[in-house]
């Protein structure tokens, strides 16, 4: 009985040891996102690393943005430096991690999310490289008809 207790134990401690260095291969499998960006641009890179982090298996193209954001619906005027897919949503810009979870949570219908610009204190364009400032900006949904509302506000 002894026996049969230490090996259970050694099997969950193994078993405990293996989620901890394989965390995602026993969670919610990462989705796949596909990031179009200049070849040269580092903001893009910084934001695309800050979403590898948090999970999202990412695919970049480096052949700039203009056509898969024109391709995507989403108005010129909310273009910024790179354009993401995923789950069927376009993702432009410096897009906090937590709004594209919350969208793909919530599954509004919507073409994504947009953060216009390249508003500094926006993830990609924050930290030391940018004398650690902020400024406010929203990150907007938008909707089908091109229009959109303010989804997130950072302050």
């Amino acid at each position: 009985m002894m026996k049969k207790n230490m090996n259970l134990i050694r099997r969950g401690m193994l078993l405990s040891a293996l989620v901890a260095v394989f965390p995602h291969a026993w969670g919610k499998p990462s989705q796949v996102m596909e990031v179009w960006k200049g070849p040269s641009c580092g903001c893009c890179q910084e934001w695309i690393d800050i979403v590898q982090k948090a999970g999202f298996k990412v695919i970049v193209h480096y052949t700039g943005n203009t056509d898969v954001r024109r391709k995507s619906g989403i108005p010129v005027e909310l273009g910024s430096c790179h354009t993401a897919l995923i789950a069927g949503y376009a993702i432009e810009g410096h897009v906090p991690v937590r709004e594209i979870q919350r969208l793909l949570s919530e599954k509004p219908d919507a073409i994504g999310l947009a953060v216009p610009g390249m508003p500094i204190g926006s993830p990609g364009m924050d930290g030391v490289a940018y004398g650690n400032q902020s400024q406010s900006y929203a990150v907007l949904l938008i909707k089908k008809d091109g229009g959109t509302n303010v989804y997130q506000k950072y302050i």
